[in-house]
């Protein structure tokens, strides 16, 4: 076992998808097995439910607050779903970057677009696809949550949200949970290896005797 241990920045991973890709499946299977990477906790303005708590689900602040934070460049994203205000707030995730450990981010394309626009140096995008249209539909029937009337709309949004993959990193056909988790495993060896994000490179490579 090596005993180098060279001192890195985190990365941002984001993970978008149409509503039954697999994205949330992935993510928590993700966060089981790799303990360097923390989901990403927002900022909501919606209340707070039974079983939930500060700083672990979500933090909780009210509207007038919410609104300074965007006024103040606080958020790395934000939105408004269905009439509550959501946001990524930066100071937390600049700490965790700063530790060297990841954050993984369950956002749309929209929110994904405002990452890049905060944080590129910092980002890896993944878009996860469904290995049909046919078998995307076939999973949103067999969640037995919703009507055939929201399946449809779902499958709508699906269509548009699958018409942003062009945008992203990379790409991963979700055939195979298993196979797909090992994917994007596969991405976050590649990108923690990355010359930029270890920050600690040069001064070990000097410690060798090796100059620039």
């Amino acid at each position: 076992m090596s005993n180098v241990d060279i001192s890195k920045r985190g990365l941002m991973l984001v993970l978008s998808s149409p509503s039954g890709a697999g994205k949330s499946t992935i993510s928590k299977e993700l966060l089981k097995r790799d303990t360097g990477i923390s989901m990403s906790i927002s900022a909501t303005t919606r209340p707070m439910r039974p079983g939930e708590t500060e700083g672990v689900e979500y933090y909780f602040v009210d509207q007038k607050k919410f609104d300074a934070m965007v006024k103040g460049g606080d958020f790395l994203e934000h939105a408004t779903v269905f009439e509550n205000s959501y946001g990524t707030p930066k100071a937390p995730v600049e700490k965790i970057l700063g530790s060297g450990r990841d954050v993984l981010f369950d956002v749309d394309w929209q929110g994904a677009q405002q990452l890049a626009q905060n944080a590129r140096d910092d980002l890896v995008s993944v878009f996860i696809l469904p290995p049909s249209i046919e078998e995307l539909e076939r999973r949103l029937h067999g969640r037995a949550q919703d009507s055939d009337e929201v399946v449809k709309k779902r499958m709508a949004k699906a269509t548009s949200e699958m018409s942003h993959w062009d945008g992203y990193d990379y790409i991963i056909i979700n055939e195979d949970v298993e196979t797909s988790v090992s994917q994007v495993e596969a991405i976050l060896v590649a990108e923690r290896l990355k010359r930029e994000r270890q920050a600690g490179l040069v001064d070990f490579v000097r410690g060798m005797g090796v100059s620039q």
